[in-house]
C-alpha cells in the first residue's frame, strides 16, 4: 500500500529553520547577556582593587608628608642650635682674643720700641707708640706680618720724628708711629685658661720696652 503525505511539509521545514533560528538567536542574547555581565563584575572588581590601591597611596603619601614636616621641623631646629653655638664659640674666641694679642705683642715687639696704646673695634686694631729708629719701627711691622698667628694686613698709618726729654733734661729723638692691622680667628677654639683671663676691647697700655 503506497502512503501519500498531502500536508504541507516544506512550510512545516520553513516553520522549524525560523523556529531554530530564533532559539539560536535568544541562546546567543543570553550568552552575550551573561558574557557582558561577567565583564561589567571583572570590571567593577578591577575598578575597586584600584581605588583601594589609590586610597592606600594616599593615605601613604599623608603619612610620608607628615614625616617629611617633621623631618624638615627638626631641621630647623638643629641649624637653629647649630646658629647659637656658632654664636657662642664666636662670642668666647672674641673674648679672648684681646688676651692673646697682648701676648702676641709681647713676643713680637723687638728691643727699642715703646707701645703705647691700644685700641680694638672688632677686629680692627689701633696700635701707637714709640721707636728708637725707622728701622725698629719696620722690624715690628714685619714680625707682627709674618711671624703672628693672630695679627694679619698690618700697615704702617704715620710716623715721625719727635725730641723727648730725658730724666737729666736731655732731649732724645725718637719716632712715633702708629700702626693699625687685623684679628686673625684661631682655626682651634682658644684655652679655657685664656678665656678666664679676658679683657677689655680697649685699653691704655703702660709703656712696653725691650
Amino acid at each position: 500500500m503506497i502512503l501519500i503525505n498531502l500536508l504541507p511539509h516544506r512550510a512545516e521545514k520553513r516553520r522549524r529553520r525560523k523556529q531554530a533560528f530564533f532559539v539560536g538567536l535568544g541562546l546567543s542574547g543570553v550568552v552575550g547577556a551573561l558574557v557582558a555581565a561577567l565583564w561589567t563584575v571583572g570590571l567593577w572588581k578591577l575598578t575597586e582593587q584600584q581605588r583601594e590601591r589609590n586610597r592606600y597611596l594616599e593615605a601613604e603619601t599623608q603619612r610620608l608628608d607628615e614625616q617629611i614636616r617633621d623631618i624638615a621641623s627638626l631641621k630647623k631646629e638643629i641649624d637653629g642650635l647649630k646658629a647659637r653655638q656658632k654664636v657662642v664659640i664666636d662670642f668666647q674666641i672674641d673674648r679672648n682674643m684681646p688676651v692673646h694679642l697682648l701676648n702676641e705683642l709681647v713676643h713680637q715687639t723687638p728691643e727699642g720700641v715703646y707701645l703705647s696704646t691700644l685700641k680694638q673695634d672688632g677686629t680692627k686694631v689701633v696700635l701707637t707708640g714709640m721707636a728708637q729708629s725707622n728701622e725698629r719701627v719696620s722690624e715690628l711691622l714685619r714680625k707682627v706680618a709674618n711671624d703672628s698667628p693672630w695679627i694679619e694686613h698690618p700697615e704702617l698709618t704715620e710716623t715721625k720724628a719727635t725730641l723727648v726729654a730725658t730724666s737729666s733734661r736731655e732731649q732724645k729723638r725718637l719716632y712715633e708711629f702708629s700702626m693699625r692691622f687685623d684679628l686673625k680667628r684661631p682655626v682651634e677654639k682658644p684655652s679655657m685658661a685664656a678665656s678666664r683671663s679676658a679683657m677689655p676691647g680697649s685699653a691704655a697700655m703702660a709703656p712696653v720696652v725691650k
